[in-house]
């Protein structure tokens, strides 16, 4: 069982930067890239961004390019979202996921939990 999981959300006041992480338990090849998705309250789950193991190559929402930006370590299995500039819309709860790649839920299998964070104006 592939498991996944986030850290490195908080509280960060708006202009500021964080840096969210993900690691997963192992890679398979039916789950090639992971994904970053967002979840603010009473809206539905979007795609910030998705980042291929091997290749490196990465797909960014509109809205995120430019502030955010997707990386990977694949010797640690690890992702991270470098987030700048935040502002109070990108309060949410953000989850990572592993999957065939896509901006999609459906294309993605393994989540994890999710991490919170809260941008303060």
């Amino acid at each position: 069982q592939v498991q996944v999981t986030e850290a490195g959300g908080g509280l960060v006041q708006a202009g500021g930067s964080l840096r969210l992480s993900c690691v997963v338990t192992t890679r398979t090849v039916t789950t090639p890239f992971m994904g970053w998705f967002r979840q603010a309250p009473g809206k539905e789950r979007e795609f910030v961004a998705t980042i291929n193991w091997t290749g490196g190559g990465t797909i960014t929402a509109e809205f995120a390019r430019g502030r955010f930006t997707i990386s990977r370590d694949i010797t640690k299995n690890t992702v991270w979202l470098q987030m700048n500039g935040l502002k109070p819309e990108d309060t949410a709860v953000y989850y990572c996921a592993t999957g065939r790649g896509g901006d999609t839920l459906a294309d993605y299998t393994y989540w994890g939990q999710g991490t919170q964070v809260t941008v303060s104006s």
